[in-house]
C-alpha cells in the first residue's frame, strides 16, 4: 500500500554557525565540524495549515552560538555553487525573483549588503531599485520580527544573490506563518511587475489544491517550493501542489572529476506521494510509482554540512553573524534563480525539466530513508523522490 506524506511544517533551513576560517570564492570544501549539534530556530508546528521554516542552528557543546566576523570555511560560496551547476557567467537581464517568508526582518537590506560585498557581488538595495520588501497585501508596513523566519529570509536572499547576481529581489513578508497568509503573499508577489520566479522555503501538511492551490497557480511564473528536511514522507504543501516545482536536496562535494563536484541524495531531503493532489501530466513517463502528485521534481544543494551556504545570518533583531545554512530552504531559491536565468517560464514551469532531463545532472546514489517503493527514497538513474530528475547542468532543463 502506498504511504501518504505527512509533512507538518518540515520544509526549511538547517544552519551551521560559522567557524573561524575564511571561505574564499574558489576554496575547496573543508570537512564539516561534527563536534557541534543542531538546535531548531523556528518553533515546530503541529497544524497542517501552518507552515514552519524548520531551521536548525549548530551550536557548541555548551549550546552557545558563537559569533564570527568571517564566513565559515566549509560554507559554499557563490562561485562554488555557480561552478557546480555550470552557471558561471549566466545572467538574467534584471529579471526578478520573489521570496515568500513570514514575519519581519528589519536588517534585511543591511545584512544582504554585507553578504554581497563579501563575495564581490554588486549592491542590491531599495535605493538602486534592486531590492523591494512588501507585506502580504503589497504594502510597506512590515510585520513583527521573528528570529527564525528572519534567518530563513537571509538564506533565501543570499541564495538568489549567489546564483543570479544580476537578478532583482522581491521579498514579501506574510503577517504570520499560516498557509493562508503565506499564500496571500505568494499571490501578491505574482502581481508585481518583472517577477518571473517565486520561491517558497516552507511547508505545512499535504493540503489540497482545491482549497489552497489558487495561491500558487500562476502560469508564466516559475513557483518553487521546498520538499522538506525530514527525509521520506517529509514533503509538504505547497511542494505537493500540482502548480509548483517541488525542489528536493542533495549533498554537494568537491571532487577531482571532470565536473569538479559529486552529488548524492541528501538524507534529509523530503519525498513522497500526495494523497490529495493531481499527478503532473509531464511526469507520466518518469516512473514515479505515485498515483497522485510525486515529489520532488528537481533538486539542488541542501545538506547543511556538505552543500550548505555561507550566509550572513541574524541572531537577534539587531545582531547578525556568519553561518553555514542548508536544507531544502537553500535548494528552492537556487532553482527559482535558475529559472530566472533561463527566462523560460511560460505555462507551468514544473513541466519543463521533464521535457529536458538530459540537461540535468542525474543524481544516482544516496537515500533519505526506507520506503515501500524504492525510488521514493533511494536515488537511481532517472527520477527518484529525494532528487527528482536531478540538479541543474546550466539552464537547459529550465
Amino acid at each position: 500500500m502506498r504511504k501518504p506524506i505527512h509533512g507538518l511544517g518540515v520544509a526549511g533551513a538547517v544552519l551551521l554557525i560559522a567557524g573561524l576560517t575564511v571561505g574564499t570564492a574558489g576554496a575547496t570544501s573543508a570537512s564539516p565540524d561534527h563536534s557541534r549539534h543542531a538546535q531548531r530556530v523556528c518553533t515546530a508546528t503541529k497544524s497542517a495549515t501552518k507552515a514552519s521554516c524548520s531551521a536548525k542552528v549548530l551550536v557548541n557543546s555548551d549550546d552557545a552560538v558563537p559569533h564570527s566576523t568571517t564566513p565559515p570555511g566549509t560554507g559554499k560560496t557563490p562561485a562554488q555553487l555557480r561552478s557546480a551547476y555550470k552557471l558561471t557567467g549566466a545572467t538574467s537581464g534584471g529579471r526578478t525573483v520573489a521570496i515568500i517568508d513570514a514575519y519581519g526582518y528589519p536588517n534585511l537590506e543591511r545584512d544582504l549588503g554585507i553578504y554581497r560585498s563579501q563575495f564581490g557581488i554588486a549592491a542590491c538595495t531599495s535605493a538602486n531599485g534592486c531590492l523591494k520588501v512588501l507585506n502580504q497585501t503589497g504594502g510597506t508596513s512590515l510585520p513583527q520580527f521573528n528570529a527564525g523566519w528572519a534567518g530563513e529570509t537571509a538564506l533565501d536572499v543570499d541564495a538568489v544573490s549567489a546564483i543570479c547576481p544580476d537578478c532583482k529581489i522581491l521579498v514579501v513578508q506574510a503577517t504570520s506563518a499560516s498557509i493562508a497568509n503565506l499564500g496571500t503573499a505568494a499571490a501578491t508577489a505574482a502581481r508585481q511587475s518583472g517577477v518571473v520566479a517565486i520561491s517558497n522555503s516552507y511547508g505545512g501538511g499535504d493540503l489540497s489544491d482545491a482549497t489552497y492551490g489558487a495561491y500558487y497557480n500562476h502560469p508564466g511564473i516559475a513557483v518553487t517550493a521546498s520538499t522538506g528536511d525530514s527525509g521520506y514522507q517529509g514533503g509538504s504543501f505547497p511542494a505537493s501542489s500540482a502548480y509548483v516545482t517541488a525542489v528536493g536536496g542533495t549533498t554537494l562535494t568537491a571532487a577531482s572529476n571532470t565536473r569538479g563536484w559529486t552529488e548524492t541524495a541528501w538524507t534529509g531531503a523530503g519525498s513522497g506521494c500526495s494523497t490529495v493532489n493531481t499527478a503532473l501530466a509531464a511526469a507520466a513517463g518518469a516512473g514515479t510509482g505515485c498515483s497522485k502528485r510525486a515529489i520532488a521534481d528537481v533538486s539542488a544543494a541542501a545538506d547543511p554540512n556538505n552543500g550548505g551556504m555561507s550566509v550572513y545570518y541574524p541572531t537577534s533583531r539587531t545582531a547578525s553573524t556568519w553561518a553555514q545554512v542548508g536544507g531544502t530552504s537553500e535548494s528552492s531559491p537556487i532553482i527559482a534563480s535558475v529559472y530566472a536565468l533561463s527566462g523560460n517560464t511560460s505555462g507551468y514551469a514544473n513541466a519543463t525539466p521533464y521535457a529536458h532531463p538530459t540537461s540535468l545532472f542525474d543524481v544516482t546514489s544516496g537515500s533519505n530513508g526506507s520506503c515501500p517503493t524504492t525510488q521514493w527514497c533511494t536515488a537511481r538513474a532517472g527520477w527518484d523522490g529525494p532528487t527528482g530528475l536531478g540538479t541543474p547542468n546550466g539552464t537547459g532543463a529550465f
